[in-house]
Formats: C-alpha cells, structure tokens, sequence
C-alpha cells in the first residue's frame, strides 16, 4: 500500500472513530456558475412589485392553515382540481415568471414561487405537487433565513442537464417565501 492509500484509509478510519473530522467533500463543478448566474441575473427581480405582492398576499390566506389543510390542497393539486389549480397557474405572478423564463435565452427552464408555508404562489410550468415546505429546496432556504441559496444535484430531463437553483424572497429583511429555478447548467459555460 502507497502512502496515498494509507493517508486515506487512515483518515476514513479515524473520520468513522470520530478522532478527526471528514474531508470535505469537492463541491460539484455546476453550484458554483449556477449561484453565480442566480445571484447576478435572477435575485434581481425577486424584489419586484409583482413578487413581493404575491409572497405577501399568500402568506396572509394561508396563515390560518393547519397541516392538514395544506395536505387537502395539495392533494386537490395532484388530482388537478382547477379550483386550486388555475389560482396559481394563471395569475400576475405566473405571467411575470413566464415573461422572465423566456427572456432568460434557454438558461431558465422553470420558475416556482413559494410562501412562507411552502405553498406554490405562482410558476411557469406545472409542479407535480402544491406544497414544497416538507423538500430541501424550501426547508434549506426559506428555513434558513435571508441571503440563503441552495443548488440540488444536476438531473437530465429531455436530454438538458437541470440543476434546480433555491433562493430566499426577501421583503424588508425580512424572508417572506423562497424562489427555485430550474437552470440549465450547459447554458452556464
């Protein structure tokens, strides 16, 4: 065995006994290009009228919400009941979100708007369920606080590499709900 070799198994033996810490592991080479392009293109316009009005708006209907609410309507969401379908599908926020996807020259390929519950607010494609709050994309920036971004894994979908991009929507300091973008990660180089 090299001395490579028993620097590594020396350090995963001591990292599982707990004597040191883990190597950190090498950050994927898209977070950070896609942070990048999210805080310099996209945060911008998070604080747009259309946005904030939305966010806020949100947050006081679903205020009163128990869990069990919230469970009902994203069931009604997956079985595309158009009562609480077409509220966030068609609506100011949803056309703004389309208009600025499609501004974006193909770097953009979604956008979802969430509350302060994790409740869709408004997006330019379907999501296959309503409530976020209980996924990483929420729960890592919203709970997080102002200023947070999180960068999931990149995934193929119709043959582009996707990597969904969250961020925190911010109104007077204040985290008011959370953003996710999905970014085509080819477009980025």
């Amino acid at each position: 065995m090299n001395i490579h070799s028993r620097l590594v198994a020396f350090a995963a033996a001591a990292s599982i006994l707990g004597a040191v810490p883990a190597f950190a592991q090498e950050e994927p080479a898209h977070v950070k290009p896609a942070t990048a392009y999210v805080q310099q293109n996209l945060q911008p316009w998070l604080s747009d009228p259309v946005v904030i009005a939305a966010v806020v708006e949100a947050n006081k209907k679903h205020k009163r919400l128990m869990q069990e609410d919230i469970i009902a309507l994203d069931k009604a969401w997956v079985a595309k009941d158009p009562a609480v379908v077409d509220p966030v599908r068609k609506n100011e926020l949803s056309e703004f979100l389309i208009q600025k996807r499609d501004a974006s020259g193909g770097v953009v390929t979604e956008v979802f708007v969430m509350d302060n519950r994790g409740l869709n607010v408004g997006q330019t494609d379907g999501t296959s369920d309503l409530w976020q709050g209980d996924e990483a994309k929420w729960q890592k920036t919203y709970g997080v606080g102002p200023g947070a971004i999180f960068v999931d894994k990149v995934e193929e979908d119709g043959g582009k590499k996707i990597a969904q991009v969250s961020a925190v929507i911010v109104d007077k300091d204040v985290a008011i709900g959370a953003v996710t973008f999905g970014i085509d990660v080819d477009k980025l180089k």
